[in-house]
């Protein structure tokens, strides 16, 4: 398997092992729907926490949260719709990200969990309520 992979799955355990820290409770991990992903679906007693996890090791240019640009938010956003929508669940839906720098040798230098890192974005047609047009 691909180096980037193996970084992806110890990013990811890492992020898992924090959350849970925090008090959050697991729902799913790499959930898959179709072409639709989801790094880790959290919860609390109020909220649905989507969590988007990228990994880089330490001297990377590009920081790790940086990689989540307004495509992927996008993206995300859908699959959480559609998670949502599936699971009929009625809570309402955080997007955070959380970002894991490794050393060289593997181990965590730095971890930063970014809540409300950006709002739901869905395309007109998948909105539940048409928005209104000025007349």
């Amino acid at each position: 398997m691909a180096d980037h992979n193996d970084r992806g799955r110890q990013g990811e355990e890492i992020a898992l092992k924090h959350l849970r820290q925090q008090g959050y409770q697991i729902e799913a991990l790499n959930w898959q729907s179709g072409r639709r992903e989801l790094d880790i679906v959290a919860s609390t007693s109020r909220e649905l926490v989507v969590v988007e996890v990228k990994t880089r090791t330490e001297g990377f240019l590009l920081a790790p949260e940086e990689a989540v640009d307004a495509r992927k938010r996008r993206l995300i956003s859908e699959s959480a719709h559609h998670y949502v929508r599936m699971y009929a669940i009625d809570l309402p839906v955080r997007f955070d990200v959380i970002s894991v720098v490794l050393s060289a040798d593997g181990s965590c230098k730095r971890i930063e969990h970014r809540e409300n890192a950006f709002p739901l974005l869905l395309k007109r047609s998948q909105r539940s309520t048409p928005r209104r047009r000025r007349l």
